[in-house]
């Protein structure tokens, strides 16, 4: 467990990469752990589009009014979509799957950082969810949940300060302390 807990202390979202691509094995490793990942009654309702298209990761930068801009400078980006008919809860599949394409990475000597699309806008107002399925030829009956930025890091983020663990946020047996 010593490990696992190292490993989550040292997982921090990247923002900044270098300017060289993801290698095609590390792409497939990430895609095969998100395949893997759990749904729920095993209904994997997700589906993930993976872009390294400079011009595509520049627009899609631009998808959101803020929070969205370093995707610009990343050399792969992974869409995450839900059919939402198949499961009433994709949000929550998906999310799951989100994460470990990001462990994943994470494992691999990447970076990455989690860019919320569901439910999001661009500057003009219009749906962030909306922008990228038309830049991506994304049918209408697919949500968009996130995209998660992807590379080798530019620079090295420090690890989690276990002092800064909001152990207050731990409740046992009850809300507000222990029975």
């Amino acid at each position: 467990m010593e490990n696992m807990i190292e490993f989550l202390k040292t997982r921090r979202s990247i923002r900044k990469f270098q300017d060289r691509p993801v290698e095609e094995e590390k792409i497939e490793a990430m895609m095969k752990a998100a395949l893997l990942a759990p749904s729920s009654k095993s209904s994997r309702p997700w589906h993930f589009v993976v872009v390294d298209d400079k011009e595509k990761l520049q627009k899609m930068a631009e998808s959101r009014e803020m929070g969205s801009q370093f995707l610009g400078g990343a050399p792969l980006a992974v869409l995450v979509l839900a059919e939402e008919k198949k499961s009433n809860v994709w949000v929550e599949d998906c999310s799951i799957a989100s994460i470990i394409i990001q462990l994943a990475a994470q494992e691999l000597g990447l970076g990455s950082c989690w860019v919320q699309m569901r439910c999001r806008k661009s500057a003009d107002g219009a749906s962030a969810e909306d922008n990228v399925r038309h830049l991506l030829d994304i049918p209408s009956h697919y949500a968009v949940l996130s995209v998660v930025a992807v590379g080798h890091k530019a620079r090295e983020a420090k690890p989690f300060d276990e002092e800064k663990m909001q152990w207050e946020k731990v409740h046992i047996g009850k809300f507000g302390g222990q029975e």
